[in-house]
């Protein structure tokens, strides 16, 4: 099995940052693509940041200058920095990532989420 964990959400005033991180774990050969998610209540699940083997990345034009999303492949971790946190930014946020396991081939997984409230 492969399983993401989720860590980093919290609650942050507006303007502030916070680091989340999503660390995997199990039967990895290869971790290819990695993205960052989001669910605000009563709002469809949006692709917020995503980051290839390579590391180039893409991002909503709604974080696009706020969030930075990276990753270290020795650790099987892949990170999203936010900063100038907004109100609108509250959600709960997931991390995804196209894994090729050495028992299971090509898999997507998903984390279990982790909330982060922006308010004052």
């Amino acid at each position: 099995q492969v399983q993401l964990v989720e860590s980093g959400g919290g609650l942050v005033q507006p303007g502030g940052s916070l680091r989340l991180s999503c660390a995997a774990s199990g039967r990895i050969f290869r971790i290819n693509d990695m993205g960052w998610h989001r669910q605000a209540p009563g709002k469809e699940r949006e692709l917020v940041a995503a980051i290839a083997s390579g590391g180039i990345t893409n991002y909503a034009d709604s974080v696009k200058g706020r969030f930075t999303m990276s990753r270290d492949n020795g650790k099987n971790t892949g990170y999203l920095q936010m900063n100038n946190l907004k109100p609108e930014d509250t959600a709960v946020y997931y991390c995804s990532a196209r894994v090729v396991s050495t028992t299971l081939g090509n898999v997507e997984v998903w984390g279990q989420g982790t909330l982060v409230t922006v308010s004052s």
